[in-house]
Parts: structure tokens; C-alpha cells; sequence
């Protein structure tokens, strides 16, 4: 029995230094030259170079069209006076400016303007409306009056609608 439990120690010992043997066969050591060694710093740096100046594009551009979105916004903010008189306009000679009425609509569906304009008695919602005035005490509140209607363009609110609310 001791022989058979030597032999087998010595069979275990010469698998363990078998084993070594192949993780380093399997593992060839890969030297580079001076040269080489620079060709891969360098390709590497151009590499990192690319995909920053890559990265920087893309940030770039989408500043670029954030700012045109700032700009569009800002100078439809600045016409809607314009288009409140235009309208106040309309609304005190509809016989004189009927024709005017209908291509003041078109040129705002073109510019992708729509008019926040909510009907008397509609329930009051603070993210469309601006209440400027309030009457009565109840819970419920509605709209009693629009003073000035509001704006979305390209389906963001730029203008609350500017009304007089009722609590019943």
C-alpha cells in the first residue's frame, strides 16, 4: 500500500511541474523593438486624437442647432405683440379685415405658431393659463374672460393665455 500511495504522490508531483511547463510554452514572451514600440504610442495617440475631434464635432453641432432653437424661440417671443395688435385689429373691424383674418391663420400654421385661446368657462389649467384676476370664492375655477391668448410653437408653450378666472 505504501508503494502504491508513493507512486501515486510522485505521479501528482510530476503533473504539477508538467503543468507550469505548458502555461509558459502557451505564452511565448513578445519583445518589441524601439521602433515598434513608438509606431503603437503613436497610433494609439492619433487613435485618441480622432475620436476627441470626433466627440468635439458632435458637440458642436448639437450646440448649433440648440442655439437655433434659443434664436427661433427668442424672436417669436418678440413678434407676439405684433400679433396681438394684428388680432385686436381683426376682432374690432371683422368686416374691413375678414380677408386679413384668414391669412393671419395661414402664416401662423405655417410659422408653426397655434393660439392658446380657451373657450369661457373651460377649466383653468396653471401650465396654459396666467390668472390675472379672480372672482367669486368657490372651488372650482374656470375661465370667465381671455384678456390675451397664448402660444405654442412647434408644440412648446412660449406665451401662457392671459385670463380672468371664475371660482364657483
Amino acid at each position: 500500500m505504501k508503494d502504491k500511495k508513493v507512486k501515486q504522490d510522485l505521479e501528482n508531483e510530476e503533473q504539477v511541474q508538467e503543468a507550469p511547463e505548458v502555461v509558459e510554452e502557451a505564452q511565448p514572451e513578445v519583445v518589441e523593438s524601439p521602433e515598434q514600440a513608438k509606431i503603437t504610442e503613436l497610433t494609439n495617440d492619433l487613435q485618441r486624437t480622432r475620436a476627441d475631434f470626433e466627440n468635439y464635432r458632435r458637440q458642436t453641432e448639437v450646440q448649433r442647432e440648440q442655439y437655433g432653437e434659443v434664436i427661433k424661440q427668442s424672436t417669436i417671443a418678440k413678434v407676439l405683440p405684433l400679433l396681438d395688435d394684428i388680432d385686436r385689429a381683426i376682432k374690432a373691424q371683422p368686416e374691413v379685415m375678414g380677408p386679413l383674418a384668414k391669412n393671419f391663420e395661414k402664416t401662423l400654421k405655417s410659422l408653426s405658431l397655434e393660439k392658446i385661446e380657451p373657450a369661457a368657462g373651460e377649466e383653468f389649467n396653471p401650465d396654459l393659463h396666467n390668472a390675472v384676476m379672480v372672482e367669486g370664492d368657490g372651488d372650482e375655477e374656470t375661465i370667465a374672460e381671455v384678456l390675451q391668448p397664448g402660444y405654442y410653437y412647434e408644440g412648446h408653450i412660449v406665451r401662457t393665455a392671459m385670463v380672468k378666472v371664475a371660482k364657483n
